[in-house]
């Protein structure tokens, strides 16, 4: 691994994300809680839970954000290292690449954000070393939230058959 990789992981205190690829840690959870009020309860969302929570996210060639899907909305925010390429999959169907990055001449994005219920991935660019980013979920992640894209393979790859090679790459 890079030196500068070790570096920021110590410097960070970041530790692998086995469920998802890369590395993390929670900066924030906020100590307000988000009720469901009038329903009744048949979803882990339903319940009261944080209404904000924050992570550095350090991704590597090797180790990226597998395609997968969180119930909140999620926001990307770029810190440092190289472009990151985001594969997103809208629940209407549509589907598209953006670029995370510091880059605006190249329409990259400093930030992107993820609509809850979509099917979401990030890599490196082709060439890039490492990137520093930050994520901020609303209402706040729990893990089980968390569905890997694997689980739903044939789903998703019937559902978005236009773009199935990318969608390989992220599984």
């Amino acid at each position: 691994m890079d030196q500068d990789v070790q570096e920021i992981i110590r410097r960070f205190d970041l530790k692998p994300l086995e469920i998802e690829g890369g590395y993390f840690r929670e900066t924030y959870r906020s100590k307000y809680a988000i009720k469901n009020e009038g329903k009744k309860k048949k979803h882990v969302e339903d319940y009261p839970r944080s209404a904000c929570t924050q992570i550095y996210y350090l991704i590597t060639p090797s180790n990226f954000s597998h395609l997968h899907m969180l119930s909140g909305d999620e926001v990307f925010h770029f810190y440092m290292g190289d472009a990151v390429e985001m594969l997103l999959l809208y629940p209407g169907g549509f589907w598209e690449l953006k670029t995370l990055g510091p880059d605006f001449k190249k329409e990259q994005e400093p930030q992107i954000i993820v609509p809850g219920g979509t099917w979401q991935g990030a890599m490196l660019k082709e060439g890039g070393e490492f990137a520093l980013l930050g994520t901020t979920v609303c209402p706040g992640f729990e893990y089980s939230d968390y569905r890997p894209a694997k689980d739903f393979y044939a789903e998703i790859t019937s559902k978005f058959s236009s773009c199935k090679e990318i969608i390989e790459k992220y599984i």
